[in-house]
């Protein structure tokens, strides 16, 4: 074994931690600095240390930025038409009061899949103020569902930009982290949501916020919720659809290449972004009566919040390049097939320690995603499996949100929550989250 390799990772690791968490820099400032630090200690020299920051970063941002930018255009015309009130009154009406923390559960997971998990609980917890007003229940009934279905959504299924990030940087098929995220996704939105708020409900008494609103738009001013739950559900078939017809298993069946041209065009994801976004444009803003002028000042508000994911994206594949080039990488892999630990449990620990320390979800996952991928290069994975190392590091990061994460403290304000009451709900709820997803990766790595 080199150690001078180890001692390059583990060096970057703890700066990596130290810069962030101690200095308070920006993480992908942090990480760039790594990137150098790891290359000096490995021993490369100058111009190999920023090509290969510049291949990584060049490499990751030709993918994620385009989807990462579709995806955040998509969602703040969705949040602009108030078609996910509309979806969350449409779903409510389905269920019936009694099924209220279910049918919160079903909004949060769909209206996370194009809007950013703190926006959409911004705009929908008023919802949750209404049917708890209406109820004479605790806020926490439904509160926690649609938070569970937020998170999950957020950092299992793309195209948020968590599980796009961490799928380009360990060169997985989007379409196989979609299906899985799913898979693994509802049984811990369950778990997470309706079966624990209805025990964390019985357990701690929440009154209102005196000054929360509750007011719902009236029926003619949304969206029709089908239309919203289509265009939201397109470019997601889209993709799935040329993983499962260009898949290896399909080729005995000889597809036309005409046939084999149209899906692999149409289910590419920024094809299928193209698409919906086409659509919500037309049937969300021009047919609503929304001018072009405003429809150009909602896209370029759009595109603010993920400037910095996509940022820091890059910066975590110049460090995986970093990683492969030093071949650290490799010195890892070997270690890790030489133990006794599974690469999916490595992966989740890694992202859940990061997760734990400095708190930032999407950090961790890119952080981790860098220190995996050359375990993935080094192994014999099939796609599927691939991907469930996506859902296990998003798993890791989703853990144990705490006083370090800006989440805990917008749940804890938004529902009127002690300190203590939003450890005792939310970041037992994001725990959740957390062990049920790599359970499910854990159990379907056998299957796949």
């Amino acid at each position: 074994m080199d150690y001078q390799l180890l001692i390059a990772v583990g060096v970057g690791i703890i700066a990596l931690l130290f810069m962030i968490l101690k200095l308070k820099i920006q993480a992908f400032i942090a990480l760039l600095i790594v990137c150098i630090l790891v290359g000096i200690i490995a021993g490369l020299s100058p111009e190999m240390i920023l090509n290969s920051m510049k291949n990584g970063m060049g490499g990751t941002l030709g993918f994620v930025a385009t989807v990462v930018g579709l995806g955040a255009l998509f969602g703040g015309m969705l949040e602009h038409s108030g078609g996910a009130q509309g979806l969350a009154k449409y779903i409510l009406q389905l269920a019936g009061e009694k099924n209220a923390s279910w049918a919160m559960m079903i909004t949060g997971f769909i209206i996370a899949i194009p809007v950013f998990f703190d926006v959409a609980f911004i705009i929908l917890v008023p919802v949750v103020y209404a049917i708890a007003r209406n109820t004479k229940k605790s806020v926490l009934l439904y509160a926690i569902p649609l938070l569970a279905g937020l998170a999950i959504t957020h950092s299992f299924i793309p195209p948020t930009p968590g599980p796009v990030a961490v799928a380009d940087i360990l060169e997985a098929n989007l379409g196989w982290v979609i299906i899985l995220g799913f898979i693994t996704g509802i049984p811990a939105a369950i778990v997470s949501g309706p079966i624990f708020a209805k025990y964390i409900s019985k357990k701690i008494e929440v009154t209102l916020p005196s000054d929360t609103e509750t007011y719902i738009l009236k029926d003619k001013e949304y969206p029709n919720p089908i239309t919203i739950i289509t265009i939201i559900a397109l470019p997601i078939l889209l993709i799935v659809l040329k993983t499962v017809f260009l898949g290896d298993w399909m080729n005995e069946y000889l597809l036309p290449k005409s046939v084999i041209y149209v899906i692999s065009l149409l289910g590419h994801p920024f094809t299928a972004l193209i698409i919906a976004n086409l659509l919500a444009w037309y049937i969300l803003g021009i047919r609503r009566g929304t001018s072009r002028d405003q429809l150009l000042k909602l896209s370029m508000k759009s595109f603010q919040p993920a400037g910095a994911i996509i940022l820091l994206t890059g910066a975590g594949g110049a460090f995986k390049q970093i990683l492969v080039d030093t071949k650290a990488g490799e010195m890892l892999a070997s270690s890790l097939q030489s133990s006794y630990i599974h690469p999916l449990l490595f992966a989740f620990v890694v992202a859940a320690l990061i997760r734990i320390l400095q708190g930032s979800a999407t950090t961790a996952m890119i952080a981790a995603a860098g220190i995996t991928s050359p375990i993935i290069l080094a192994g014999d994975f099939t796609a599927a499996q691939i991907a469930l190392f996506v859902i296990s590091i998003a798993s890791g990061a989703t853990i144990l949100s705490h006083v370090n994460d800006s989440g805990f403290w917008l749940v804890g304000q938004y529902l009127g929550l002690t300190e203590k009451q939003t450890f005792r709900s939310w970041t037992v709820m994001t725990t959740l989250i957390a062990i049920t997803g790599v359970l499910m990766s854990l159990l379907l790595w056998y299957i796949f």
